[in-house]
């Protein structure tokens, strides 16, 4: 490893954790007033400028943001303003569930996509090819929502099978897993399929044929490891993105992870609970970038870092 390449890395993590900082601070004060959320509905004029007051909301937006900033540097995250304590161990505690989501979404996508984009691959122009290319496009033109809803009618209502809201147990987290995973799974059998073709028709495999080599070491050995390289980008991209689409997914099932948390605090403009969840999913989304890196390097060492 470069310990040049690494400090440069991990130098690059601050300045974008800034900028989201700002954006998202912005986003949420343009928002408006949550102080109409926080206090009750008998409440009196006084008693919402005291709460005003007490939270800081009557301060400028940039003085706001200074005093975040200012208690972010030394620690401090913010107090949530639903739940009345502090914010980073509440969306700390959802992390487990998101990953737990989206590693299943991604073990489900990958179960279908290395044989599918094989068999498609290895079958090229045949009926097989044709049917694997068919689903693949099916699978990419059904929105994720819509997946979902349907996966819950027919699992959940008509056979009764499975839960279909909240976690705790491998039953709970099959028909989320399998709604992330299902889009991802069309892209990912196209491009191992594609990659493959490519890879295919390269000189060294048609040498290692007439030397011949079984197709199943060809294949397995030369061909499917040089096809990974792009199918991995593509799952990095993926994996950040099955972060962000774990929002909606997580609210169709109840799912008790990131995603359901940070809906339910942009409904009651929980300022504190945004921040730090958004910081959350920009510090793994970065670190998944690093992590590809690395991943390159092992299957290829030709690729410098």
């Amino acid at each position: 490893m470069n310990p040049r390449y690494l400090l440069r890395s991990l130098l690059q993590i601050v300045p974008v954790l800034y900028i989201v900082s700002l954006i998202v601070f912005i986003l949420v004060y343009l928002t408006g007033d949550p102080s109409a959320l926080l206090v009750p509905e008998d409440a009196t004029e006084a008693d919402r400028l005291a709460l005003v007051a007490a939270w800081g909301l009557d301060q400028p937006w940039y003085v706001q943001y200074l005093v975040y900033m200012r208690n972010i540097l030394s620690g401090d995250f913010g107090v949530s303003y639903r739940y009345g304590t502090e914010a980073l161990p509440i969306v700390l505690e959802r992390i487990p569930a998101t990953l737990l989501l989206t590693a299943g979404a991604l073990g489900v996508a990958i179960a279908i996509a290395v044989p599918s984009g094989i068999i498609a691959a290895l079958k090229h122009n045949t009926a097989s090819d044709v049917i694997v290319s068919g689903i693949s496009v099916l699978g990419k033109a059904m929105p994720t929502f819509w997946v979902g809803i349907m996966l819950v009618l027919i699992f959940g209502v008509w056979l009764r099978v499975l839960p279909v809201s909240g976690g705790g147990s491998l039953a709970h987290l099959i028909l989320p897993a399998v709604t992330l995973g299902i889009g991802f799974a069309a892209d990912l059998t196209k491009l191992i399929r594609a990659s493959m073709l490519e890879v295919l028709g390269r000189d060294y495999v048609r040498t290692a044929r007439a030397k011949g080599i079984p197709d199943r070491v060809i294949i397995f050995n030369h061909v499917l490891r040089n096809a990974l390289i792009p199918a991995l980008t593509m799952t990095s991209l993926h994996v950040i993105a099955l972060l962000g689409g774990a929002l909606v997914t997580e609210t169709v099932f109840a799912w008790p992870g990131l995603g359901l948390l940070v809906v339910n605090a942009i409904y009651t403009k929980d300022m504190a609970v945004i921040q730090i969840a958004v910081f959350v999913i920009t510090l793994m989304t970065l670190l998944i970038n690093f992590a590809t890196d690395l991943l390159y390097r092992a299957i290829d060492p030709r690729i410098k870092l």
